[in-house]
């Protein structure tokens, strides 16, 4: 019984999360044409909302996130083509509004970033790995810590 009230209680949990993107996008900003609506949603997708920053301006609620997906579905009556809304935001809010951000120059660091720590990680292991394998040498003994051992050990000194 308990059982079956915790697994309820963790669907509607997980309906409530899953949910709540989708109520970003208010009633009033969806276009009557489902085809331009579908674009409209696919270009929103992959602009990033400048007050979130890490959420699409499809799935924000903020009031900055609201005004570009208007001007987007705006610009796509107006006829523009999906690259070309595309690039007047970029032209207006630079590079940064790109949820994915063009390869060149200035990114190539941002890019190679995961592939450079990836390596220096293994690097350090491997290097580490190398020196717990090799066996620590000790210097041998000299008559003087002979005796001392022997002494503490109440043996015979040799």
């Amino acid at each position: 019984m308990r059982r079956a009230v915790l697994r309820r209680l963790a669907f509607a949990v997980l309906l409530g999360v899953l949910a709540g993107p989708s109520f970003a996008v208010q009633p009033g900003e969806i276009l009557p044409d489902p085809a331009m609506e579908q674009r409209a949603r696919a270009i929103s997708s992959e602009l990033r909302c400048l007050v979130c920053q890490n959420q699409s301006i499809d799935d924000s609620d903020a009031p900055l996130a609201k005004d570009l997906r208007v001007l987007v579905r705006e610009r796509l009556v107006a006829g523009d083509s999906d690259s070309g809304v595309r690039d007047f935001v970029v032209a207006r809010y630079g590079d940064f509004v790109l949820l994915r951000p063009p390869f060149d120059v200035r990114t190539a660091l941002l890019w190679g970033s995961p592939f450079l720590i990836l390596l220096a990680a293994l690097g350090f292991m491997w290097r580490r790995g190398r020196a717990m394998a090799e066996p620590a040498s000790a210097a041998p003994l000299s008559d003087e810590e002979r005796r001392r051992v022997a002494r503490l050990l109440g043996d015979e000194v040799p």
